[in-house]
């Protein structure tokens, strides 16, 4: 990728997450850390971090966030009925995943964003960034 297109896509990724509102699904705190930190840096406002998604659902459900970027396996559990409600009340969502193939695991969700771990902050910002704009 070349600089110019590179940096522009920058710009482009930074106003499309300015101000927004997300929330965070992660039960590894490292990963969390950095997941809120990217959204920050490409100027997310409110940045909430949820280990469990009872902890994340009354949130979430009720729309106070603009997008939710979840890790599809918490504490071995699938997190695939939580983005199912998400799509339903349409909030935009982005999955990560340390799991190369999930589409079998997506179901009604196959071709929802995922990002896989460890992940690139290209790669999560332009998926993010690609949720919001789907909105």
């Amino acid at each position: 990728m070349d600089s110019a297109r590179s940096q522009g896509e920058v710009w482009l990724h930074r106003a499309i997450l300015r101000g927004a509102r997300v929330l965070v699904l992660e039960d590894e705190s490292l990963i969390a850390l950095d997941i809120e930190q990217v959204c920050r840096d490409f100027g997310a406002g409110d940045v909430v971090v949820a280990r469990t998604v009872d902890g994340a659902e009354g949130e979430a459900l009720a729309g106070a966030f603009d997008i939710v970027v979840l890790d599809l396996m918490l504490a071995g559990h699938s997190t695939v009925g939580f983005a199912s409600r998400l799509s339903a009340r349409g909030i935009p969502f982005v999955f990560t995943t340390g799991y190369s193939d999930v589409e079998p695991m997506l179901g009604d969700l196959a071709g929802a964003q995922v990002v896989e771990k460890p992940f690139l902050t290209e790669a999560l910002v332009t998926a993010i960034a690609a949720a919001l704009e789907r909105r």
